[in-house]
């Protein structure tokens, strides 16, 4: 009898082990598509993007389209994220603050990206607040979540965050300074900085959860990203993260699991976690702080004046 439970238990572990640290992660890209920039121009942005992420072999990614970009011309680039098996998806048309602009303009705003995106080949109705601003109180929140999904729309939400915005930031102002960009630190940096908020979140997620969620990871299409993902790709996969779609991560059981609470700026996990009493303080990573990425990014000396 002993032997039995043994063996009922090894097997239940076996069978427990992988549901409770899954490490399936999913890419997608705000505010696509992001004008030019001093290193470079947003059709070499988006092809560059394209072939890294066809290169790592990413089985699908959603690109949220910050709709009042969008022109003649780079409508184009939207076509070439779709024709290479990409998604898009609705990150409002002007990109203000639900808490902003409130419950009646809000709606309005989202449904005038809508009509731009609805037309467009490979778009999904998914769709992601700016500064991940979902509204300014549960009341608003509530409200806004009803008038998206009378839209038709389901919550792109995201469970990791980051400052990756801020380092391609630094970046672009080191080419616009004329200053030389040590690429291999940069590198270095991005990958590592991104990585510790990816490990950072999945924590919480085991600690509120019980287990590793399938995630969603917030990034943006800017350069950092052009020049590093491919190797964030792989330094996730040399830790044993599996790349999925968002679509597959979008089936996660959190995607139902809409906490009534007003913190949501740290992504889904984090809402979930303040749900459960884990104060706000213990759910937002110490790089997501332009003073402490400005710190470490000095110390990792990626530029310097020429």
């Amino acid at each position: 009898m002993k032997e039995l439970s043994r063996l009922v238990v090894c097997t239940l572990s076996l069978l427990i082990a992988p549901i409770l640290a899954a490490r399936e992660i999913a890419l997608t890209f705000d505010d696509a598509p992001t004008p030019d920039s001093a290193l470079m121009t947003g059709q070499e942005r988006t092809k560059r993007l394209i072939d890294a992420l066809v290169a790592a072999k990413v089985p699908d990614t959603l690109f949220f389209v910050k709709a009042d970009y969008i022109n003649s011309d780079t409508q184009k680039r939207l076509e070439h994220y779709a024709a290479a098996g990409f998604h898009l998806a609705n990150h409002s048309y002007s990109h203000k603050s639900a808490s902003e602009l409130g419950t009646l303009d809000y709606p309005s705003d989202v449904y005038k990206a809508h009509l731009l995106l609805k037309p467009l080949k490979n778009f999904l109705p998914y769709h992601r607040f700016p500064y991940l601003h979902y509204g300014k109180d549960v009341a608003a929140i509530t409200s806004l979540q009803q008038s998206l999904t009378e839209l038709g729309y389901k919550d792109g939400y995201v469970t990791i965050d980051n400052f990756d915005w801020y380092i391609s930031s630094l970046l672009t102002k080191a080419a616009e300074e004329k200053k030389t960009i040590n690429y291999d630190r940069a590198r270095k940096f991005y990958v590592e900085m991104l990585y510790e908020s990816i490990e950072f979140y999945d924590e919480i997620a085991k600690k509120s959860l019980g287990r590793s969620p399938q995630h969603v990871m917030l990034l943006h299409e800017n350069d950092a990203a052009v020049l590093f993902v491919g190797d964030l790709i792989a330094h996730l996969r040399s830790k044993g993260w599996k790349i999925i779609s968002p679509q597959q991560a979008y089936q996660d059981p959190i995607a139902r699991n809409f906490p009534n609470v007003a913190f949501h700026k740290q992504g889904r996990v984090a809402a979930i976690a303040n749900s459960k009493g884990i104060p706000e303080s213990e759910l937002r990573h110490a790089s997501e702080n332009t003073e402490y990425i400005d710190k470490a990014f000095a110390k990792a000396g990626v530029y310097v004046d020429l």
